[in-house]
């Protein structure tokens, strides 16, 4: 006998194969974010940081600078929220922060998502969006602005587009990281 016969024969046909086991559904919940958080939202960011042009920074966060921004938002009252697993870990984040410091600026916010790079494609970016909406529009905010990098992100710049985020601009080779110049998307949405 052949080698590849016997290898044919030690396979069981389809219908007499076990069913493969069932995926298990993804599952997370969206919290507010709290200052035990600060250490995994930390290391997904510093994750991007490092290895995408999604961020712009070239210089990865300390804990002391999360806790900086977290105490600055809270402060504020915008919203800064979490998607954690059925067992506690941290798949990802969202928050919105001021557009610009000027005071006439204070009702229109940046919108910012990273999830763990294990939890990406799977619902939980449109799910951290919608919740980011809702509670910024509860913070009687009115604009929110997502800055995109033009390269490497087109999920993002369609999640965008799904909850009505339109184009309001480009802004060409204003970023150079990874050796090569990056421009950025401009989005605007009304929280009216």
């Amino acid at each position: 006998m052949l080698e590849e016969e016997y290898q044919q024969r030690r396979v069981l046909p389809p219908h007499l194969r076990a069913p493969a086991p069932a995926e298990r559904p993804f599952e997370f919940a969206i919290r507010d974010a709290v200052a035990a958080d600060l250490p995994s939202v930390r290391e997904i960011y510093n994750y991007y940081v490092a290895n995408s042009t999604v961020t712009f920074d070239e210089d990865t966060m300390s804990l002391r600078e999360w806790k900086q921004k977290f105490a600055y938002l809270h402060k504020l009252g915008m919203p800064f929220l979490v998607a954690e697993s059925p067992t506690g870990q941290l798949l990802g984040y969202a928050l919105v922060s001021p557009w610009r410091q000027k005071r006439a600026y204070r009702f229109t916010v940046e919108n910012s998502i990273y999830l763990g790079p294990a939890a990406s494609g799977k619902g939980l970016g449109k799910a951290l969006l919608a919740e980011l909406i809702a509670r910024s529009k509860a913070a009687g905010l009115k604009e929110m602005i997502a800055v995109i990098a033009d390269q490497g992100a087109e999920g993002s710049i369609a999640l965008h587009e799904k909850f009505g985020f339109t184009e309001i601009g480009r802004m060409g080779k204003v970023g150079f990281k990874f050796d090569r110049w990056l421009g950025t998307v401009l989005m605007q949405r009304s929280l009216k």
